[in-house]
């Protein structure tokens, strides 16, 4: 864990790099159960590198001695292809463990050929939308005792459901939906007994924000289209009243004449028959 900038914020990776160490940790021995617990606690709650780095500075690290340090840079952006997602290689992250706790994989990790899971009166979350994989088929082994583990999906990703329920159950909803070209295989199996694995799709939290926003942008144009018709059907209606007015007025000229003609005509015969008598 760098020193160099405590105040800076940790980021998902950074937690799950921190969290790795104390899972290896646990199992050569080195914390006990209560002491990865609290630690692992300490780990998803941290904010800052400053949070994060007493957390492992008496651990070592692949036999280095040294505590994980974390990486000052911005990983460079994907291609946004399914391609460019599936990198080989290895994972960053391959078993995790819940006892009478919690866990969670999610946010920008590589997911390994076979990533292997357990809980025990705790739960998980298995959150693949914004990773990486190792390879076009990965394999997520979920073994639930008196527990439940979650794993998420993105569009596109073909789901195989194998596990085996025994007072408990795999969820197999998302079966048969067919993947995109060149996108990865989900392969999940395992155990569940008093416990369940559920599986369900999502959109990731910026495709999320995506539609959001054209919706909105969809519903301002509908606005403005009706605002245009409103003032449209306005328009024409004082046009026509204007000409419903203009008639009346001519209307009532005429007939001022023709009440002012026939009383000179009245006037006239008046004349005449005074002159004759």
């Amino acid at each position: 864990m760098t020193d160099d900038a405590p105040e800076l914020r940790a980021s998902d990776a950074d937690r799950e790099r921190v969290a790795e160490v104390l899972r290896d940790a646990l199992a050569e021995g080195r914390l006990d159960m209560a002491e990865f617990e609290e630690r692992l606690d300490a780990t998803y709650s941290a904010r800052t590198y400053g949070d994060l780095a007493p957390i492992t500075r008496d651990l070592p690290v692949g036999g280095a001695g040294a505590a994980p340090r974390v990486s000052m840079t911005k990983e460079p952006e994907r291609d946004g292809g399914w391609a460019g997602r599936i990198t080989g290689g290895e994972g960053s992250s391959t078993w995790a463990v819940a006892v009478m706790s919690g866990f969670q994989r999610k946010g920008r990790w590589t997911v390994p050929r076979r990533f292997n899971c357990f809980a025990f009166w705790g739960g998980g979350e298995i959150d693949l939308r914004d990773a990486d994989f190792a390879a076009g088929e990965v394999v997520i082994n979920c073994v639930a005792i008196m527990g439940g583990m979650n794993v998420v999906v993105p569009p596109g990703v073909e789901v195989v459901v194998r596990g085996i329920g025994f007072m408990g159950g795999f969820d197999h909803s998302e079966e048969g939906v067919l993947g995109d070209p060149g996108a990865p295989r989900v392969i999940v199996t395992g155990f569940a007994f008093w416990g369940g694995v559920g599986v369900e799709r999502k959109v990731t939290r910026a495709e999320r924000q995506r539609l959001k926003e054209e919706r909105r942008q969809e519903k301002l144009e509908r606005r403005q289209e009706r605002e245009r018709e409103r003032l449209e059907r306005g328009s024409g209606r004082r046009e026509l009243d204007a000409s419903r007015s203009d008639g009346h007025d001519r209307h009532g000229l005429d007939g001022l004449h023709d009440l002012h003609g026939g009383r000179e005509r009245e006037l006239e015969r008046e004349r005449e028959r005074r002159r004759d008598t």
